[in-house]
């Protein structure tokens, strides 16, 4: 985890505990899911933790991105409405959840979330996504919230590589690629 502001309660989240401190969002950002709609690892792994973090700290709604995309969801429901059932499904209420930021990239995720996160008047986002994409995520989200005030702190998933069907290789060089273009198109030379 990265990004944690400097309070005794984050010091303590970022060594591992989940109780943090009011007012926020939980942001949970897509991955993929298969054309029935099933969540693959990836993405129960960061329900998982959001899951946690939720029952924690039920005061701090979540925000779901995801919503459709040949790479990682072409079922007729956006990416977040599987996410939601799976939370619903494990005693998250329906009045948990903002609407669902249907965003197809890394890129829209933090787009899309802005003016629904901002429209809470929430002063921090605690952004759940996976070991091997936070780098990208984290640059992507301080990038788009940078003038907005809001804390964004980082929490990060570990990848269970075993229980994961998808090609990892792949998918980690793609973040490491895709993340030298962004940082060379914000600093061209």
């Amino acid at each position: 985890m990265v990004g944690w502001p400097q309070t005794r309660q984050a010091r303590v989240i970022a060594q591992g505990g989940d109780t943090m401190p009011p007012p926020g969002v939980i942001l949970v950002l897509g991955s993929p899911n298969d054309e029935h709609g099933h969540l693959y690892s990836i993405a129960l792994e960061r329900c998982r933790r959001a899951l946690r973090l939720h029952r924690d700290n039920p005061t701090w709604p979540l925000l779901l991105t995801g919503g459709f995309g040949a790479h990682f969801n072409t079922t007729d429901k956006p990416h977040a409405y599987y996410l939601r059932r799976w939370l619903e499904a494990n005693a998250v209420p329906p009045a948990a959840f903002l609407p669902f930021a249907e965003s197809r990239n890394t890129l829209e995720d933090a787009a899309l979330a802005k003016p629904i996160l901002l429209a809470t008047g929430a002063r921090c986002a605690l952004i759940i996504t996976s070991d091997f994409h936070a780098d990208r995520a984290r640059f992507v989200f301080e990038r788009e919230f940078g003038d907005t005030g809001v804390t964004l702190c980082f929490v990060t998933t570990e990848t269970d590589e075993a229980a994961c069907p998808l090609d990892l290789a792949a998918l980690k060089r793609h973040e490491v690629a895709a993340l030298a273009r962004l940082r060379a198109a914000a600093n061209p030379t």
